[in-house]
């Protein structure tokens, strides 16, 4: 009988390589890719953006899948996941990314579909010491032990520096043909996708958000000066030029592109919005209660993104509409109001 296991899979390089060795065992893998809202590469994808060439973003894991030939289950764990972003059990790493109980929840799923499908052990990408957050020793077997799979999750990036598994102990798995590789190089795994002619895209870094500084700063301001952080705040810190108004606290979202236009525009039954009235321009969301003082910036900040021209500016706010003429509101002054100097942003265009 032909040996099956399921594979978390991102997308990068290092879950594809992971699958990729253990084929070459004979394995046969399905890919396991759990969407939580926080993927740049989806992000962008789904905003209709496109690379420095030109050509569209494709969801990583499902370019993955189609290399490797093998079947996929896509799992939405963004409500769940919500929680684990406000309240991890092992705190956050640099910026607000709860890497330790993220790697726990993922591999607490996969114990599920484990046992529903008869999958007897699962593999990841994880390779030791490229985290200092979650892949040092000890935190890759407190992460299985917590997930109760302690012994069940094999890593063929990093296993011969790692205790043999039990699929390695019953000689499912050749651990000689498994590597040892340890820390942030890449060096090894680029030559092994050459090898395998594997395309990848993701950076060594990862493609979170919540590793973001950016969006960690943003997070931690709106914490600080709101108290609460609520679901739609974690998508709306990936999107946009973020300002805080001074008077009432209000905060102000300026779309930088059209497909950040358009993804604003969901939040339009929620939250004020104000934008150019002959449609030529960006789109702003407006989160609070701002001064009359406060709507006549809204207008000035509007126009400035609005192809920098004096425009009349529609803007609505718990059913109430205005119309103000505004000239653009010059940079020194806007500087004044951002929450995150854009630095060479790193979400898009």
């Amino acid at each position: 009988m032909r040996l099956r296991a399921v594979a978390l899979l991102s997308g990068g390089l290092d879950s594809s390589l992971a699958v990729r060795l253990l084929q070459d065992q004979g394995m046969e893998v399905k890919a396991l890719h759990f969407y939580t809202g926080f993927c740049i590469t989806e992000h962008k994808r789904r905003l209709g953006l496109k690379r420095e060439d030109g050509s569209p973003y494709v969801n990583p894991a499902l370019r993955a899948t189609a290399h490797l030939e093998i079947p996929i289950e896509i799992i939405d764990i963004s409500k769940e996941y919500f929680d684990i972003i406000l309240n991890p059990k092992y705190g956050y790493g640099k910026n607000v990314n709860p890497c330790v109980d993220c790697r726990i929840f993922m591999l607490q799923k996969a114990k599920e579909i484990m046992e529903r499908e008869g999958y007897p052990f699962v593999i990841t990408g994880e390779v030791l010491g490229q985290r200092p957050m979650s892949q040092t020793f000890e935190r890759l077997m407190l992460i299985e032990r917590e997930a109760g799979l302690e012994g069940y999750v094999v890593r063929p990036l990093s296993a011969k520096l790692l205790p043999p598994t039990i699929p390695e102990k019953l000689k499912w798995i050749d651990r000689e043909k498994l590597l040892g590789i340890y820390g942030r190089s890449r060096k090894v795994q680029i030559a092994l996708a050459q090898k395998y002619r594997l395309e990848y895209e993701q950076p060594a870094g990862g493609c979170c958000y919540l590793t973001d500084e950016n969006y960690a700063l943003r997070f931690k301001e709106a914490l600080s000066k709101e108290g609460v952080i609520s679901r739609d705040d974690l998508m709306l810190f990936a999107v946009g030029r973020h300002f805080r108004l001074p008077l009432s606290n209000t905060k102000l979202i300026v779309a930088r592109n059209e497909g950040e236009v358009n993804f604003l525009k969901g939040f339009k039954n929620r939250y004020g919005y104000a934008y150019r009235r002959d449609g030529k321009g960006t789109f702003a969301l407006i989160k609070g209660k701002p001064t009359k003082e406060e709507l006549e910036l809204i207008a000035g900040i509007v126009s400035r993104y609005s192809k920098r021209e004096p425009c009349e500016v529609f803007i609505g706010i718990d059913g109430e509409e205005s119309f103000i003429w505004a000239e653009p509101l010059r940079d020194e002054t806007i500087e004044g109001f951002k929450i995150v100097p854009e630095r060479g942003v790193k979400y898009g265009a």
